[in-house]
């Protein structure tokens, strides 16, 4: 299933994480890990924000990716279901409508 990772972070863990030379690892890690077909960073409500969309196989997954986050960085981590255009045309066909 496509999702959605929304990982908004700790603005003192993330200082600290860009000081010591951790906060690019760490994302390096992420990205090979869920092989995102899509990655943004940006400032979000004055937080250092990170959007990555992959497919995700399992929901076992869902502790793998986020602990890092959590545990570097004190992050707020959100999942959410995700569609592209092609998703939603088929889903839309089928409605039968």
């Amino acid at each position: 299933m496509r999702v959605l990772l929304r990982a908004q972070f700790d603005t003192e863990r993330s200082n600290e994480a860009i000081r010591n030379g951790t906060l690019g690892k760490l994302m390096q890690s992420s990205m090979e890990q869920v092989k995102p077909e899509a990655a943004y960073f940006t400032a979000d409500n004055g937080h250092r924000t990170c959007f990555l969309v992959f497919d995700m196989q399992d929901s076992s997954q869902m502790p793998a990716i986020a602990e890092p986050f959590f545990l570097e960085l004190g992050a707020d981590v959100s999942y959410t279901p995700v569609m592209n255009p092609e998703d939603l045309q088929k889903g839309l066909s089928a409605l039968g409508r």
